[in-house]
């Protein structure tokens, strides 16, 4: 493609791998950081320069700051194309999925492709780290590499004030951060749970439909997911609430003050952050050709985790902690109510077996690997 929009909650390090790449091209590259008062009076004439830079990589960060570029950019597009010139020429860095989509999308159809850049994975783990502490502190590379856990803790706290004091005012003028913190807290408790509007906007004294645009806002900043329900029809009545998840397991944690691995285990919280971190790992893994939802009846049977492919259901996931899980009856029902092609359940050990009926024991990291490779 022309250009590339690489996505990414602030301090995941896509502002490293954009100069790694500048770096390995040399003078083949530039980068501005529009952040910058130096970078941005280069592009007061910004046709004029980036003209200039026939034949050479074009990244520039934080680009949500210079939305008015993006017709520019389209009309230099255009023209080398016309030219019959080599795709890439911009790559474009910013933290809000949904605004920076939006901005791209209407100038820059069919000129631009989207990569996430996610936290650290479980799959990319420097040897010798444990899984266990890639769920405690969460994937941000500061707080995933600090030397103990304090300090990462610390860190993911002034993570979260830094959002509140500095991005939500950015991106949502309008929005109370006070009001907006108080939500980010209560979602943590009640990580991996259907969506109660009603609830939260009765405990934060606002209306359900400011409860949205506020749910809205984390999530375009990747800091929340919502996971859609299963919504085909088999004859039963289904929840058809959307589940919220904080993204980032570590994130979670700082909300909550649990700054240990004991903490985490003796919390309410411990199974639902658990869940949310496997989620996030096979999401990734998923890629973009499938759809990660939910699978819920009004009578209780459920599914952690569907991935359709095709307007196929291809999996249907149950996630424990247990390394020796055992199949719940909701996961036999759901199963047999969407007739998927493989079921899981996703446990903390490393070994995979079957259970019987058609049902597997997987490791996390087996599956992970099943799904990179088809």
């Amino acid at each position: 493609m022309p250009a590339v929009v690489l996505l990414g909650p602030r301090q995941v390090g896509k502002t490293t791998l954009a100069r790694t790449l500048a770096g390995e091209r040399g003078d083949g590259a530039v980068y501005l950081d529009l952040e910058r008062e130096s970078d941005s009076l280069r592009l007061s004439d910004a046709d004029a320069y980036l003209r200039a830079q026939r034949g050479r990589l074009v990244i520039l960060d934080e680009i949500h700051r210079a939305p008015g570029l993006f017709p520019q950019l389209r009309g230099i597009i255009d023209d080398r194309r016309a030219a019959g010139e080599p795709a890439g020429h911009f790559l474009l860095l910013g933290s809000a999925s949904l605004e920076l989509q939006r901005q791209a999308g209407e100038s820059l159809a069919g000129r631009v492709s989207y990569m996430e850049l996610a936290p650290v994975l479980a799959e990319e783990l420097p040897s010798g780290t444990p899984r266990d502490t890639l769920w405690l502190r969460g994937g941000f590379p500061q707080s995933l590499l600090a030397e103990e856990d304090a300090p990462s803790l610390t860190w993911r706290l002034d993570f979260v004030r830094s959002y509140l004091e500095r991005d939500i005012p950015m991106f949502a003028p309008r929005m109370p951060r006070e009001t907006i913190g108080r939500l980010w807290r209560m979602l943590a408790h009640a990580q991996g749970t259907p969506l109660n509007k009603a609830r939260l906007a009765a405990s934060l004294e606002v209306s359900a439909p400011a409860v949205s645009r506020y749910v809205d806002l984390l999530a375009d900043l990747l800091l929340v997911r919502r996971l859609q329900p299963w919504s085909g029809n088999i004859g039963k009545r289904l929840v058809r609430t959307p589940k919220v998840y904080l993204r980032d397991s570590g994130l979670l944690h700082a909300l909550l003050s649990l700054g240990t691995l004991d903490d985490v285990l003796s919390h309410p919280v411990a199974g639902a952050s658990w869940e949310g971190f496997v989620i996030e790992q096979l999401v990734a893994a998923a890629g973009p050709h499938r759809t990660p939802l939910y699978f819920r009846t009004e009578k209780g049977a459920e599914a952690d985790l569907v991935l359709e492919r095709g307007g196929e259901v291809e999996m249907v996931i149950e996630i424990k902690r247990s390394t020796a899980p055992v199949a719940s009856r909701g996961l036999h029902v759901a199963r047999a109510d969407l007739a998927p092609r493989e079921t899981h359940v996703v446990h903390g050990g490393s070994d995979s077996w079957p259970m019987g009926n058609g049902v597997s024991a997987t490791a996390l990291s087996a599956l992970v690997q099943r799904l990179r490779q088809h």
